[in-house]
């Protein structure tokens, strides 16, 4: 086994570090490629590993990060050209084969899928005599696995709803952006010298303030959220034809951008959910039987691909939390609202056809079975005291609620969850433009929270008029054990993980002025709807995958 770092040509000059992991023996090999604004040298034991099993494995730096050359402009075009220049480069090399695979996560899942998405003219110039099927055959990866993909700007920076993710953009960009190399705990750093720093207004001059701490400028910042376009390549997708492995996480921020990328993919696609947060780590108390080997897995995958076995299908896997149970779904993009508006949390009615196992179960604020009103019915989103994401803790004073408050009775029987969950509730503001957050908590017999859901949307329209509003609340995995309470909370805001409304109609990115909002939650007509599983369809994980 050898490795050795060359320099990739790109169609503007800019020749990009990559590091090339060679089997031993000289028969021509099947490739990866993993390209990344993290660091190249991250991946050397992947790499290793990849070729381990009789690949060729390539890391590459992107343009303008750590080793490779350039200005770094996160999520611009060159990221697509820069790809396909690399695939036609890899395919030219006397140890491949031709076949490539483009692996990443995360940002560099975003590279891989704009790689498999590119077009004919990406990997070179094209001349009068050129065969547009050449070029495509170059440019364009045989197969693709994206793991927690970040599918562009507007989709970090946004919620499909419209609020802004605070924390995590601010986290990233002190980390990573406008700089060749990064620093994890820039963050933290600036928020030891101002814990306050999240609270300053507007937010498209935070960037001010972090320089300041940082000793360096963010002059990318205010792009971040000039950018407004999403669902690109969720829609290129649906004209893909190579196969897809989009492997995201219960507990992870773009987890319904992983689904909506596997849902709407063209190709063979399969889905592997599993209970895991943004860096697919496992909870480190989770039993053995709950862990996945995703690199056993992604071999046997990238082998099924590329030999062509898969079945030319739509379907994957989700894990039941960290139970170690495992099942095949084929999501909806949302609960189907017939069939069970008359089922109780217990008693839910399974959805019709072969493809669909999920069931809906409806669970009322005001019915005793469902979610009792614990208080809140009526509360004050205030931006300066608002609800804060990083705290499960709630008020027990009801005569100043911050929030809408719902407990459930204790579950008589195990429970599993296996879909998209969504809150239909009947709402009033006193102001013109509103966030509602939704977060569902799972209290175990013994009082313990731990997180299960969440969702947020923005709503604007006449103060005082009443409306009809659903949040969507994410794929869940979970089983649920018997004497678990459901809570629900309903609130203005979810802070700093999001940024504030200022209820003023105002763009909250350059709002400097804050107003309370008084809130109204009518429990009648208002109900969380949850995925059951009612038929229970338990799978090992590699063998549906591969399939």
């Amino acid at each position: 086994m050898s490795t050795r770092t060359v320099y990739v040509p790109t169609p503007d000059g800019t020749a990009l570090a990559t590091d090339v992991c060679l089997p031993d023996g000289t028969r021509p090999l099947p490739a990866v490629l993993i390209r990344t604004p993290y660091g190249r040298e991250a991946h050397r034991t992947e790499l290793r590993a990849w070729a381990a099993h009789g690949f060729a494995a390539l890391a590459q730096d992107v343009c303008g990060r750590h080793g490779s050359p350039g200005e770094w402009h996160p999520y611009r075009d060159h990221e697509r050209t820069d790809g396909a220049a690399t695939v036609a480069w890899v395919r030219a090399q006397a140890w491949s084969n031709g076949e490539v695979v483009a692996v990443g996560a995360s940002y560099a899942a975003y590279c891989a899928l704009v790689t498999a998405l590119a077009t004919p003219e990406a990997a070179c110039d094209t001349g009068p005599d050129a065969d547009p099927g050449d070029f495509h055959r170059d440019g364009v990866p045989d197969a693709v696995i994206a793991a927690v993909p970040a599918l562009g700007l507007t989709e970090t920076a946004r919620e499909p709803g419209g609020p802004e993710r605070l924390w995590a953009r601010a986290g990233w960009w002190a980390a990573h952006g406008d700089r060749r190399d990064s620093d994890p705990d820039a963050l933290a750093r600036a928020l030891a010298d101002d814990p306050r720093l999240l609270e300053h207004l507007p937010v498209a001059r935070l960037a001010e303030r972090l320089a300041a701490s940082l000793g360096r400028e963010l002059p990318s910042w205010s792009g971040l959220w000039a950018d407004r376009a999403r669902g690109r390549l969720v829609a290129l997708g649906s004209t893909a034809r190579l196969p897809l492995l989009a492997v995201g996480g219960t507990r992870d921020p773009f987890a319904e951008d992983t689904v909506a990328l596997w849902r709407g993919w063209g190709g063979p696609s399969r889905l592997l959910l599993g209970p895991w947060g943004h860096r697919l780590t496992a909870d480190p108390a989770a039993p053995a039987r709950a862990r996945v080997n995703l690199g056993a897995l992604y071999v046997r995958w990238a082998r099924a691909a590329l030999s062509g076995r898969l079945e030319p299908t739509r379907h994957g896997v989700i894990a039941l939390g960290d139970s170690g149970r495992w099942h095949t779904t084929r999501l909806r993009s949302t609960p189907r609202p017939a069939s069970a508006q008359d089922a109780t949390p217990q008693d839910a009615t399974e959805r019709e056809g072969a493809d669909r196992p999920e069931a809906e179960s409806r669970w009322s604020f005001d019915s005793p079975t469902g979610l009792r009103l614990l208080h809140g019915a009526e509360f004050n989103a205030d931006p300066d005291r608002p609800v804060r994401s990083d705290d499960l803790a709630v008020p027990a004073d009801g005569d100043r609620a911050d929030r809408c408050l719902l407990l459930s009775p204790p579950l008589p029987r195990p429970l599993d969850l296996a879909g998209a969950a969504v809150a239909r509730i009947n709402v009033t503001a006193d102001t013109p433009c509103a966030d509602w957050a939704v977060r569902l908590i799972a209290l175990d017999p013994t009082g313990r929270a731990d997180p299960l859901a969440f969702g947020i949307v923005r709503r604007t329209g006449p103060p005082g008029e009443a409306a009809d509003i659903s949040v969507p609340l994410g794929t869940l995995g979970r089983r649920l054990p018997a004497g678990t309470r459901l809570r629900a909370e309903i609130a203005g805001h979810h802070f700093p993980a999001h940024a504030r409304n200022p209820h003023t109609g105002e763009d909250p990115v350059t709002a400097t002025r804050l107003a309370p909002s008084r809130r109204t939650v009518d429990p009648r007509g208002s109900a969380l709807h949850l995925p059951v599983v009612a038929r229970r369809r338990y799978v090992e994980p590699a063998p549906e995958i591969c399939r």
